[in-house]
């Protein structure tokens, strides 16, 4: 094989070479003690040029690699290993494809949590020089929301968890690290009367689209993932089985995201009107399939969002924020304001306990207040056209 470059590395060598069918690896060289106590050659592939375009991620990927040689002698990496070598192991391990139980989705998000804000600013620090109070204040200066920030330091928190774990390190400062949870703001849900103007004014299959993700609760790459073979006309019930991220057929988020979703007659009908005049009606094919792709993917849901339900919306004087989440928040608070039992709606949305569907999702309408209110008021003033009488 033809070696074309050579890059010298920490406690080895990284060089990229040609295989005889032509296709350019990365290969790892280093040096380790044999059973002798002589210094022995090893060498490993990390990748593809394909795999691994640049200089840059091949080191990334050999940093983890370099862990992963020392991981049956750990006391020799003890206050040796920097944050960026951890992250490279983390995401080479936990957050490989063939290997997680994460969803693409949270992958994905650990992925950019790590590589936008964790290694620039801490990827050089070793892991015991990382201060519980420098984090903190380093969150508090970013220009992020409390919910971005929260799940930065979670990660950050795994990745600790993660060194713990390989016994690299005894203690874990994001633990004490404080990071308020409360939102700056409450996020929008849309009124039963603006839903209903919103379906009227869309155009097929956009209005089945967002019907369904509105009378469903299911999320976005839940809703996109649909295949008619999981729809059950004939049990009345939605069957979700997978997620589509970015085009990348994935796992369900949790495991309770795979319970049956209801299949209100109204949405039935909707759907199978849907399926009469599609192309794409066999089984196997996608419930929202892209014509653009001649089927062979389903549509791109931010595409939809920006040229399709926001537009429309603010066409109709619409001015609240609308993205795909707003149908499932939508959905949870119409559920509670319809009387629905709280075990109901935790159900319908596929929550794993209750306390998310009412902590995050669930909001009242003011309609729904007004009525409470009265009631109690009711409760106060058997005779609602007596007024209290005038101190005097």
């Amino acid at each position: 094989m033809a070696k074309l470059t050579r890059q010298t590395f920490q406690h080895g060598s990284l060089t990229t070479e040609k295989r005889k069918n032509g296709e350019q690896i990365w290969v790892f060289r280093w040096r380790e003690s044999g059973s002798d106590g002589k210094r022995v050659r090893r060498k490993a592939i990390v990748g593809t040029l394909k795999e691994l375009p640049t200089k840059a991620k091949a080191e990334t990927a050999v940093a983890g690699l370099r862990l992963d040689i020392t991981k049956e002698q750990p006391a020799r990496l003890k206050g040796a290993i920097s944050v960026r070598e951890l992250a490279a192991h983390y995401q080479s391990t936990e957050l490989d494809e063939k290997n997680s139980t994460k969803a693409f989705s949270t992958r994905e998000c650990y992925r950019g949590m790590i590589e936008q804000y964790i290694v620039p600013r801490w990827g050089d620090y070793l892991l015991g020089d990382v201060r519980t109070i420098a984090v903190e204040s380093w969150l508090g200066e970013l220009s992020l929301s409390n919910g971005s920030k929260t799940k930065i330091r979670g990660v950050f928190h795994a990745l600790y968890s993660h060194a713990q774990r390989y016994e690299w390190h005894d203690a874990n400062p994001i633990t004490k690290v404080r990071q308020s949870t409360q939102r700056e703001k409450e996020p929008d849900i849309l009124e039963p009367g603006e839903l209903t103007r919103l379906l009227e004014a869309l155009p097929e299959p956009f209005k089945t689209m967002a019907f369904t993700a509105a009378v469903t609760g299911l999320r976005r790459g839940e809703l996109i993932g649909l295949k008619w073979q999981d729809v059950d006309f004939d049990a009345g019930l939605i069957r979700p089985v997978r997620s589509v991220v970015c085009q990348n057929v994935g796992k369900l988020k949790t495991a309770a995201s795979a319970r049956p979703v209801g299949l209100d007659p109204n949405l039935a009908e909707a759907l199978t009107n849907l399926r009469a005049n599609s192309p794409f009606n066999k089984p196997e094919d996608w419930v929202f399939a892209s014509p653009e792709s001649a089927g062979e993917r389903p549509y791109w849901p931010d595409s939809v969002l920006t040229r399709r339900l926001q537009p429309t919306a603010r066409r109709l004087g619409i001015t609240k924020a609308i993205g795909w989440h707003t149908f499932r928040r939508s959905y949870a608070s119409l559920l509670l304001s319809s009387g629905a039992d709280v075990k109901v709606c935790q159900e319908s949305l596929r929550h794993a306990n209750v306390r998310i569907t009412l902590g995050l999702y669930a909001q009242s309408f003011a309609e729904d207040k007004r009525t409470a209110q009265s009631k109690v008021v009711q409760m106060i003033l058997p005779q609602a056209a007596q007024p209290l009488a005038k101190a005097g």
